[in-house]
C-alpha cells in the first residue's frame, strides 16, 4: 500500500521539528527521519496502530511515536492525517 502524507500532516510535523529544534536542531532532524520511517512501515502492516479513541470508525487509526500520535486513515492507501502532540486535543478539522 501507498503512504500519502496530508498538507496538514506535513505542516504539523514541519511544526513540531520547529519546537524540538530550538533545543537540539540535530534531534528534530533525526526525530523527523524517525517518523518518516516509522509511517513507512504502514504500507506493509497498516493495521499496526490502534484505533483512534475519539473516532467510533474503525479506519481511523493511530501510532504513538514519543510524545506524538500519527493519526492515519486506512483504505486503498494510507494516508497521513495529522501529527499531534498527546496532550492537544484531537479535533474534527485534524482528520479532513
Amino acid at each position: 500500500m501507498n503512504v500519502v502524507w496530508s498538507p496538514l500532516a506535513l505542516e504539523k510535523l514541519g511544526d513540531a521539528a520547529e519546537f524540538i529544534s530550538l533545543d537540539d536542531p540535530l534531534a528534530a532532524e533525526n526525530w523527523v527521519n524517525d517518523v518518516f520511517d516509522k509511517t513507512e512501515l504502514l504500507g506493509i502492516m497498516p493495521e499496526m496502530g490502534r484505533v483512534v479513541p475519539e473516532l467510533p470508525s474503525t479506519n481511523y487509526r493511530e501510532i504513538i511515536f514519543g510524545h506524538y500520535r500519527i493519526i492515519y486513515s486506512c483504505s486503498v492507501e494510507i494516508r497521513i492525517l495529522t501529527v499531534r502532540n498527546c496532550r492537544q486535543i484531537l479535533t474534527k478539522d485534524d482528520v479532513c
